[in-house]
């Protein structure tokens, strides 16, 4: 009954599994059945395979040299420590491009003889004044400053322009990006193109984020410099892992898909985040309010530190991102993280604003029968703030289900992102509207809409001028009517297990937070129960959440179960189901710790809830 379209009812679906294979992973790994049926539904079916997932070690990266253009790379800048030669990294203003940066730059410095520091300087582009992506202007500038080479992090591989112009100065180009390549024309004339997304590239993970494709670099740097036994021992014990708490930052905050050898990063990185010693990492987490004492988990470092970082980049100079990185000093640390945290307090302050005329717009497309009426929900307004249009696409998504685009104007050009949904490839949909026939004065020249563009599948970005905005939506819309259906609209809840309330005990936590960090690609799990009885009238928490008290089959005791009105109208459904004590419901939920150590324990999260259906088993 809980949607995000009010009035309908949302499928709910376990993926089938093998019963027997369940239960012998289950006895020779020793962990729950319902943790090994959520293993195999995941495509882990083996126990040396259980094992290294729930036990992720360095020795699961990937081989650096394996990257195409990586020999290149690291001859090039191996040659200009050597020469004294200066070098410029080109980095975003984002957590993926400042933390690629700060991985690059402390691994070149490192390489270089103590008696002759290496000469590395870096830019960070500022959002508002240069947007993404290398400008022609910054090479001429950096070439004229004597820069013989130029390192691009989280950027590039669409740079055809800078790439021609670094050459046309004299500049050898090393391109380090994650972002898809251009279908048509390939990839930027450098000296060496690092992306494992690349054409011919026989790296075998595809979906690292930048700051891991610079870290890939970095590692291969590195151990290249390392001679002898003892160097090599302790880029493996030390260095790898100290580098891997910025790569596990970047990972996470940037929703790369967490399996593979991104959730080894992660698992890998977030370990090495206890008690860290670098005098800026320390001192954000403090202002971040999370303990020194234990390792953040995924989510802390995606709504906690992730913000703060990107908060440089939406609000100010992502550049204070790198300094904070890099400094030793730590008032000046402290000082750096402080103002992160105000800038994060000033972008929720400018996000809440721009959200309530959000929320005026999303309510005049409903029907009457309160389903949104666009595919695609396309918003604009002139006031709204660059630096948080993307958060603004991805509570519009949450909000909706359904792929928006957000946009402001400034000087006759409209900038914007764009957020999609599974199912809906939002790269594709803009590469074939900017090109559509049609429309073609108000589109102009030839038709094609926007004077920028680039992305990938659930994140864009864009810009085109103001007058074709009304152009965008009608392509939008021809592009989008056969694509988002029903299915993809309104995709079945795709829940891990059944189990028993009594099932719910803290060695079955233990075992369930072996199986994160939890992200895009490896998605918290989501239990059902079904036939619980609320033991108390539904509590409605400031208007929008609900606490349920729930029990059943024989557990001691009660679970409070918590709706959070993330898109979901929680209190609605509730009176819909009419529920009061004694009401019998089924629940979909994910399991978590109780975040007071004063009432230490268990809680379900609640996902969606139903009249209870019985039986066994889920449809």
């Amino acid at each position: 009954m809980a949607s995000a379209q009010r009035g309908l009812e949302r499928e709910w679906t376990i993926q089938a599994v093998d019963a027997e294979a369940v239960v012998h992973l289950a006895g020779v790994v020793g962990c729950p059945v319902a943790i090994a049926s959520l293993l195999i539904g995941r495509g882990i079916t083996g126990e040396i395979e259980a094992r290294r997932f729930f036990y992720p070690s360095i020795d699961d990266l990937h081989d650096p040299t394996l990257m195409l253009g990586m020999g290149a790379a690291v001859a090039r800048v191996q040659q200009a420590v050597r020469a004294g030669e200066a070098i410029l990294i080109y980095g975003d203003y984002d957590v993926d491009g400042t933390t690629a940066t700060v991985l690059l730059k402390t691994a070149i410095e490192r390489i270089a003889p103590k008696d002759t520091p290496a000469k590395v300087t870096y830019h960070v582009p500022h959002r508002l004044r240069e947007g993404y992506g290398m400008q022609t202007g910054v090479l001429g500038q950096a070439a004229a400053a004597g820069i013989r080479v130029v390192i691009s992090v989280d950027t590039g591989i669409r740079a055809f322009a800078a790439a021609a112009e670094a050459k046309a100065l004299g500049l050898d180009l090393i391109v380090t990006d994650h972002h898809l390549p251009d279908d048509v024309v390939g990839v930027p004339e450098a000296l060496a193109v690092v992306n494992p997304a690349q054409e011919g590239c026989p790296y075998p993970f595809k979906s690292l984020c930048g700051a891991a494709v610079a870290f890939k670099l970095a590692h291969a740097i590195l151990a290249a410099a390392a001679a002898t036994d003892a160097e090599r021992d302790v880029l493996r014990k030390k260095l790898i892992p100290s580098f891997l708490k910025m790569v596990a930052l970047a990972t996470i905050a940037d929703s790369v898909p967490l399996e593979g050898e991104n959730r080894v990063i992660a698992a890998l990185g977030l370990r090495e985040l206890r008690n860290p010693v670098q005098a800026g990492l320390r001192a954000l987490m403090e202002v971040a309010k999370i303990p020194p004492d234990r390792a953040p988990t995924a989510t802390e470092v995606g709504f906690r530190l992730g913000p703060r970082i990107n908060a440089a980049g939406r609000m100010d100079i992502g550049s204070d991102v790198v300094e904070l990185f890099l400094t030793r000093d730590s008032a000046r640390a402290m000082e750096l993280a402080q103002k992160l945290d105000r800038l994060n307090d000033e972008r929720r302050a400018t996000e809440a604003r721009a959200l309530e005329a959000i929320e005026a717009q999303l309510e005049t497309m409903r029907g009457q029968d309160g389903v949104f009426l666009p595919e695609c929900i396309i918003l604009d307004d002139a006031d709204w703030h660059r630096g948080v249009l993307g958060i603004l696409a991805s509570r519009v998504v949450d909000r909706t289900g359904r792929p928006a685009l957000v946009m402001m104007h400034e000087d006759g050009q409209a900038h914007g992102s764009g957020r999609s949904i599974a199912g809906f490839h939002l790269l594709d949909a803009l590469t074939c509207v900017h090109g559509v026939d049609g429309n073609g004065a108000s589109a102009g020249e030839n038709g094609v809409l926007f004077t920028r563009f680039g992305g990938h599948a659930y994140a864009v970005g864009f810009s085109l001028p103001s007058d074709r905005v009304d152009a965008l939506r009608e392509r939008m819309r021809s592009y989008g009517t056969s694509l988002l259906t029903g299915p993809v609209l309104m995709p079945p809840l795709e829940c891990d297990a059944e189990v028993r309330l009594c099932d719910l005990t803290q060695e079955f936590f233990d075992w369930l937070t072996r199986c994160g960090p939890f992200g895009n690609g490896n998605p918290e799990p989501v239990f059902v129960t079904k036939d619980v009885t609320l033991g108390a009238e539904v509590r409605i928490i400031k208007e929008r959440h609900i606490c349920l008290e729930i029990g059943g089959d024989g557990v001691a005791g009660r679970f409070s179960a918590l709706g959070w009105s993330r898109g979901t109208e929680w209190v609605e459904s509730c009176r819909t189901l009419d529920l009061r004590p004694g009401s019998c419901v089924d629940i979909a939920y994910r399991l978590k710790a109780k975040t007071n150590p004063q009432f230490p324990g268990l809680e379900l999260e609640l996902v969606d809830l139903r009249q209870t259906r019985g039986g066994v088993g889920v449809d």
